[in-house]
């Protein structure tokens, strides 16, 4: 089959080269503040200039590019396992894939948003019921692969939410994202529920789920939480890597240059962070680049500067780095589905898939990732399906030349009733059943009219049917009793705080 198989390079090998450079000179001669005294301990072993006073290490290029190589070595190691992860918007790969353009990427739906857009059109704090109905919803969404809790229940205390939430998961869903761990406790009870779920612990470790992620605050600083996040996943045998924001205009120069270095500065120094705890760790590196506009201050999720940069991190990444993965696409800034959200949605869907993404995510979201919307779920699951149905590009044999087909109708005729046309359309054509496609006339007779409407009717409808869950009985109380325990937990901490 003849189909789109050459990425789009937005930036050239000197380019690529120039960035990883530059990236290194930030992290020797500016350096980056760790909140971590555990932390700063392994990085002097490790050869790191660490001022213990100001918690600031400067990496010494020979270092960094050290641990680069060996990162690059182990992705070529075809018994190294996991081979790949689901992460909290996206998937990565551990192991080493041609860069090109992937007809079989994953769509990632969630995203812990706070607060939902129902069906009545209504913008509210996010429930637990609402949690337990969004999650079935993606899971009956076609396009949808995996996903993280599409919403944080609000009502839960916030040291509980990640716990509460990934156990949520489990219970509803076999397509399980990752979830975010906010400090070193929630992975220790994040692991143990991912634990029932795979069948123990060395089952886990073979093909990890809810894996959570750091997250460096640009410029240049890792939290002590975020530092001890990582070191525990890293102590528990888990894959890891440094995820950064940096924002051009805001937290990062407003450059796409300047952040694209910055940011894989940051991820670079959580490469060596990991690998300095332990030398044989699963380890990789994430940049998740954003812009801020400069009009209202605001970080902008779907709008074109962000989406070009968002793809030349995916190209600087994958082929510079020789990591394939996922990005966030499925973006939108606006508040409400529409055409604005229709546009960004298709676009950092599309764009990044184009550059190389092995996935996008997360679908369902509005207004730059605050909001959750379950029509819109259904809308992008729509578009991830139709761009599924373009990058697939066209099969060309002698069947589908049709030569014989053609003979048999000859000149002046039609296929409409042909035997081939009835056997074979639903294969060839991408039949939408949100797109309109009818004449003026038809259209008017429509009960339900636009996109819109018919997601949100579709949405209600799924919403409203049984959802089979995932789990045993067994594994559900086992899961239940993880989360009293770590409730239970939370509770003496605050009592003795």
């Amino acid at each position: 089959m003849a189909r789109i198989t050459q990425p789009l390079r937005i930036l050239s090998g000197e380019e690529m080269e120039l960035i990883h450079q530059g990236a290194l000179r930030i992290l020797d001669e500016v350096g980056m503040r760790i909140d971590s005294h555990e932390a700063l301990d392994y990085l002097e072993a490790a050869d790191c200039h660490v001022d213990h006073d100001s918690m600031v290490v400067r990496f010494p290029p020979s270092v960094v590019q050290s641990w680069v190589d060996r990162m690059r070595s182990d992705y070529a190691d075809i018994k190294r396992l996991p081979d790949r992860v689901h992460r909290t918007y996206t998937q990565i790969y551990f192991s080493i894939r041609p860069y090109q353009v992937w007809l079989d990427f994953t769509a990632h739906a969630g995203g812990t948003c706070c607060f939902i857009y129902d069906l009545e059109d209504h913008r509210r704090l996010a429930t637990m019921e609402d949690a337990r109905t969004m999650i079935a919803l993606a899971d009956a969404m076609e396009n949808v692969d995996f996903m993280t809790p599409p919403v944080f229940a609000q009502e839960i205390p916030a040291p509980m939410r990640p716990i509460s939430m990934a156990a949520e998961l489990a219970k509803n869903t076999r397509k399980l994202g990752g979830i975010e761990a906010w400090d070193k406790l929630d992975v220790q009870y994040i692991t143990r529920i991912a634990e029932v779920v795979a069948g123990g612990p060395e089952a886990l470790r073979k093909q990890p789920v809810l894996i959570g992620y750091t997250e460096a605050r640009s410029p240049l600083c890792l939290d002590r939480n975020m530092a001890e996040v990582l070191m525990e996943y890293i102590k528990l045998g888990l894959p890891q890597s440094l995820d950064t924001m940096p924002c051009g205009g805001s937290t990062a120069p407003v450059t796409f240059a300047g952040t694209l270095a910055l940011g894989v500065a940051e991820t670079l120094g959580g490469l060596v962070l990991g690998y300095a705890v332990d030398e044989h760790a699963v380890m990789s590196v994430d940049v998740t680049p954003g812009v801020v506009d400069m009009r209202t201050g605001l970080f902008t999720s779907g709008s074109p500067d962000r989406i070009l940069l968002v793809s030349a991190t995916v190209q600087m990444i994958t082929d510079y780095y020789g990591r394939p993965g996922g990005c966030h696409g499925g973006k939108t800034d606006a508040c409400h589905p529409g055409v604005q959200a229709g546009v960004e949605k298709l676009l950092s869907m599309l764009f990044p898939l184009l550059a190389g993404a092995t996935g996008i995510g997360t679908m369902g979201q509005l207004e730059n990732m605050l909001t959750f919307s379950p029509q819109q779920l259904v809308i992008d699951n729509e578009i991830a399906g139709l761009v599924r149905y373009m990058l697939r590009g066209i099969e060309v044999t002698p069947e589908t030349l049709a030569l014989d087909v053609i003979r048999e109708v000859g000149i002046g005729g039609h296929y409409l009733d042909h035997p081939q046309t009835a056997t074979t359309f639903r294969k060839e054509r991408f039949l939408s059943e949100l797109f309109e496609r009818l004449p003026w006339e038809a259209a008017a007779m429509e009960e339900l009219r636009g996109i819109e409407e018919k997601a949100r009717a579709k949405a209600k409808k799924l919403m409203e049917r049984e959802h089979e869950r995932p789990l045993t009985k067994e594994q559900e109380r086992d899961i239940d009793g993880i989360v009293a325990e770590a409730c239970q937990k939370r509770a003496e901490s605050a009592s003795f705080g």
